[in-house]
């Protein structure tokens, strides 16, 4: 029995009589991440699946009670705002997040419900000038839709060109104090069948892009967006992870959106978005949004067989080239380090050591990915490079461009949500994952990812998964293998006689990949990178 308590979330929102949108759409969510959220009713709206007929914003007195009251006994982690229902609710939602903020970590997520789809307005210029002064400047989180972004930003046409450039309105509102900007994009227009969120965080900025659910049932996706993204920070994942998960939670929940009424019927959020491979969503590397250009790999089929990456050894030099190929290895990645001042004798000195390893590995019918140097592994006649992410972003547009129309195959590095995201737009050969375990080859930010986020990585990507980092023994690479992955690197292991090593280490992978059973796939991943705000939450998917 698990005993654990849940993280704690509180949605200040307003009620929905009609059970779609509101407190109502943000319970279902939270009950999708597992985690425990307090409804603080801060205004109650007369509506139904058609329109909305009342509002009335509860008394700042009762608002100040119903948050005083659950202060010491379930102080949050993450405050998720809705609809507030006026300028003095939005300032005593300030002053407690300033109070909890000075007992401990708090996240804030504010969803700027200004006005229902009917065309009903839920704010007015007081509120919107509250908003930009006690909120924003608070906010880890703001999500609002396009419209909402332009009202916010006091745009006198919401609906005019200047309110379509959503990456500008994301760094307008940045600069209004919000730490980071999802902009949701379902109300605009689709993008070859894409609907687009323009993600803004401190970890990266792009397109995040499914496929358009079609269906009349959307009542509530705002909400629930807002409330996946607070849940998921809860659980410790930072802003940029929060949003790949809220577009998985949201596009799930329209999928089982369903007839309630007359008009429109809620969307419903619910557990098992995060095992379902088609809900993973892609990251445009920046604001380009022309994606008849992006390779997007297809949704796994468990049937089919993966490629075999094997025992996938990481060396060096040319010399280690040959004697791991010598020693039966079929899989190498060459990774000379660039020193900080490259001379013309270094660069000579690298080239010959491509040169001498694609022959080796040509040679004994082996696959070569030379790490970095992708332009001159090509003119030395390689056909596959491995690069990380940070030198992927670095290239920028057409240096991406420029390495597709190579033709090399391309293995990425991948540490978190986001960077699987970003990663799928490349159709890669594989993507890494990793470290698996603590590892000191690299001093990196990144947390283990552990066997879980493994085989999480291994049913979601769409793609061949290689496990890297920390792997120091036969027994880890037979964890490894069950987990799913299809290539396993092998580092330090190889020792100073890779003829010695490699025999035992293949050994272990086939007792691996043999074993009856595979691991088990986790609910939810857990978190890779620490969060900016100190919020460590239970992320263990049960």
């Amino acid at each position: 029995m698990n005993v654990s308590r849940r993280p704690i979330i509180w949605s200040i929102a307003g009620t929905d009589s009609g059970g779609g949108a509101g407190l109502s759409a943000d319970q279902r969510a939270a009950d999708a991440f597992g985690v425990h959220l307090c409804p603080v009713v801060a205004a109650v709206t007369a509506q139904n699946s058609q329109a909305v007929t009342q509002v009335q914003a509860v008394s700042p007195a009762l608002l100040e009670a119903q948050l005083a009251a659950l202060a010491d006994d379930l102080p949050p982690l993450v405050i998720k705002t809705g609809l507030l229902g006026g300028a003095e609710q939005v300032a005593v939602v300030a002053r407690w997040v300033d109070r909890l903020r000075a007992r401990g970590p708090l996240a804030l997520v504010v969803d700027p419900v200004l006005g229902a789809s009917t065309g009903a307005s839920f704010a007015d210029n007081e509120a919107l000038a509250a908003y930009r002064r006690e909120l924003l400047p608070r906010a880890t989180l703001i999500t609002p839709n396009r419209a909402e972004a332009a009202r916010l930003l006091g745009l006198s046409d919401p609906s005019g060109a200047e309110a379509g450039d959503m990456p500008a309105l994301a760094r307008q509102l940045q600069g209004l104090g919000a730490e980071s900007v999802c902009i949701t994009g379902g109300d605009s227009a689709d993008h070859q069948g894409l609907v687009l969120d323009w993600l803004a965080t401190p970890q990266a900025a792009g397109w995040l892009a499914l496929p358009r659910v079609e269906t009349p049932h959307s009542h509530g996706t705002g909400c629930t967006f807002a409330s996946s993204a607070a849940a998921a920070l809860a659980l410790g994942f930072v802003p940029t992870d929060a949003g790949v998960l809220a577009k998985m939670a949201t596009t799930q929940a329209l999928q089982f959106g369903y007839a309630a009424g007359q008009g429109r019927g809620p969307v419903a959020a619910a557990a098992g978005f995060a095992n379902r491979p088609g809900l993973l969503p892609a990251l445009s590397w920046g604001e380009r949004a022309d994606f008849s250009r992006w390779r997007l790999t297809p949704v796994p089929d468990a049937t089919a067989p993966q490629p075999d990456l094997g025992l996938y050894a990481i060396v060096d030099s040319a010399t280690r080239v040959v004697q791991v190929l010598q020693a039966g290895v079929r899989t190498v990645q060459l990774r000379i380090k660039t020193p900080t001042l490259p001379d013309a004798a270094w660069q000579t000195e690298l080239a010959e050591e491509i040169r001498q390893s694609v022959a080796a590995a040509e040679a004994h019918g082996a696959r070569l990915f030379v790490n970095d140097h992708w332009r001159l592994a090509r003119e030395l006649g390689a056909t596959a490079v491995h690069l990380g992410q940070e030198d992927l972003q670095a290239l920028g547009e057409a240096g991406r461009a420029e390495l597709l129309a190579t033709g090399l195959q391309l293995g990425i590095s991948s540490h978190s949500l986001w960077e699987l995201a970003r990663a799928r737009t490349l159709a890669p050969a594989y993507v890494a994952c990793g470290p698996v375990w603590p590892t000191q080859t690299k001093d990196m930010p990144w947390r283990p990812q552990g066997l879980d986020n493994l085989a999480w990585w291994c049913a979601m990507a769409g793609v061949p998964v290689l496990a890297i980092g920390g792997i120091l023994s036969g027994e880890q690479m037979a964890l490894a293998a069950r987990s799913g992955a299809s290539g396993v690197c092998a580092v330090r292991v190889l020792g100073d006689d890779p003829a010695v090593t490699v025999p035992a280490l293949q050994q272990a992978l086939d007792v691996g990949r043999s074993a009856a059973q595979r691991l088990r796939v986790p609910a939810l991943p857990h978190p890779s990178l620490a969060s900016l705000h100190g919020v460590q939450g239970n992320a263990t998917g049960k």
